[in-house]
């Protein structure tokens, strides 16, 4: 290699080829465009609010939220509802003993018992609504339909000391 050599003159840009060479064969010519373009593209700017959920173990209100949140995702996949994810949850949530009685009351009510409903809601909110003897109360706020057209279900979910839900009902237990 003598002074006149491009290689000599620019050793940044035999090693950038070097470099390419050794991405377009490891990753795939595509995969090297994609790579490139997006670190040439604008980061895109988001002027929304983000949002969070919190929660703490042992906590009422977010054992219900954990609860009604994965019950819904649940039953509401309109493509593919998972049956049997939510017979799961409701037997890891509910005492053996509600469950019975809440089966019952669905054989007579013709409804999902824990929603209270035939359908799925699109949004809810879960709040404390403290002690109630022994055990703890939280108000479920069902919100069905968009729009203008929305009706709004609330429920009030006691909790056992240990944290089962044994009653679902649409009036306060206080």
């Amino acid at each position: 290699m003598n002074r006149k050599s491009p290689a000599h003159r620019r050793p940044g840009r035999r090693a950038a080829v070097v470099a390419g060479l050794v991405l377009a064969v490891g990753l795939g010519v595509s995969t090297q465009v994609s790579a490139q373009a997006s670190v040439h593209a604008p980061a895109k700017v988001s002027t929304a609010a983000a949002k969070s959920v919190s929660g703490t173990k042992g906590q009422a209100v977010t054992r219900v939220g954990d609860f009604y949140g994965a019950y819904i995702d649940a039953k509401g996949d309109y493509e593919d509802p998972d049956g049997t994810l939510a017979t799961a949850l409701r037997t890891h949530y509910l005492t053996p003993d509600f469950a019975k009685r809440l089966a019952a009351w669905e054989e007579k009510n013709g409804t999902d018992g824990v929603l209270r409903a035939q359908n799925v809601p699109a949004q809810w909110t879960v709040t404390d609504n403290g002690a109630v003897g022994m055990g703890h109360e939280v108000i479920v706020t069902l919100t069905f339909g968009s729009g203008e057209t929305t009706q709004k279900t609330k429920l009030f979910v006691l909790l056992e000391r240990y944290n089962h839900v044994v009653d679902i009902t649409t009036t306060t237990n206080r």
